[in-house]
């Protein structure tokens, strides 16, 4: 049975995991876990926050614990959920313990949107960024096979090997085939432009704009290791395309 100081710094250290691995930038991880520590009565909450890890402790108390972050993905629903419940502990809307219970039943059971939904999601931005970028209307249904099967490989890698950057380059590598075979069959017309609109739903835009939010608001180390993760994912998506270019 945790005591007050053990469930604060608990309730704390989850909600910012929760964030992290949901892809929320580090200012709003930090304003989070603080507005959950300064609610719950602790004055001069002591927290550092990077990518791969937490540490919060209590002064006072001399309370501390660390909480190690193993995976990272988008799911900005989980995020905004997060932020309301903390709001509503600050707001005396839940009690500390109904806000950890909270917290956890997050971590186990979220809305998600079904595999189907998603793909029709990825084959609908491939095919309007087809347009938007000068592409043929004869295009589309070239762009929405190599968006469908690019997204497919990917998300079906990482539900089953979390292959981290290898399931970007199957995937870019696996998009610019399909391209190619589309247009040396007469399906498709802009080989490039193909490509360029399939490979868009795996472009990593989250983590490269927390990167600049991160640095911006003085958060070096979080900025810098995203911004790495977020071209190794681009130099990825380039060399499953490259490879194309070069040996067929």
């Amino acid at each position: 049975m945790l005591n007050k100081n053990e469930m604060i710094v608990d309730t704390v250290l989850l909600a910012g995991k929760i964030m992290i691995e949901s892809g929320s930038d580090m200012t709003r991880v930090h304003d989070t876990m603080e507005r959950i520590a300064r609610s719950a009565g602790v004055v001069d909450p002591r927290i550092f926050e990077t990518t791969t890890g937490i540490v919060m402790s209590i002064p006072t108390k001399k309370t501390a614990e660390v909480q190690p972050i193993l995976s990272r993905s988008i799911d900005l629903e989980k995020v905004a959920r997060v932020n309301a419940i903390s709001r509503a502990f600050a707001n005396k809307e839940l009690s500390l313990k109904e806000t950890h219970e909270n917290l956890q039943a997050l971590t186990l059971a979220v809305p998600v949107f079904s595999f189907r939904s998603q793909l029709l999601a990825a084959i609908v931005v491939g095919c309007t960024l087809s347009i938007m970028y000068g592409g043929y209307w004869g295009d589309l249904g070239a762009t929405a096979l190599a968006s469908g099967l690019g997204f497919t490989i990917y998300s079906k890698i990482n539900r089953h090997f979390r292959f981290r950057f290898g399931s970007e380059f199957i995937a870019a590598f696996t998009i610019a085939v399909t391209a190619l075979l589309c247009v040396r069959s007469g399906f498709g017309k802009s080989l490039d432009m193909i490509i360029i609109a399939g490979l868009m739903p795996l472009v990593p835009g989250v983590p490269i704009t927390n990167a600049v939010r991160d640095l911006l608001a003085g958060h070096i180390l979080s900025g810098i290791a995203r911004g790495i993760e977020a071209l190794l994912v681009a130099a990825a998506l380039g060399t499953g395309v490259a490879v194309i270019f070069r040996y067929l």
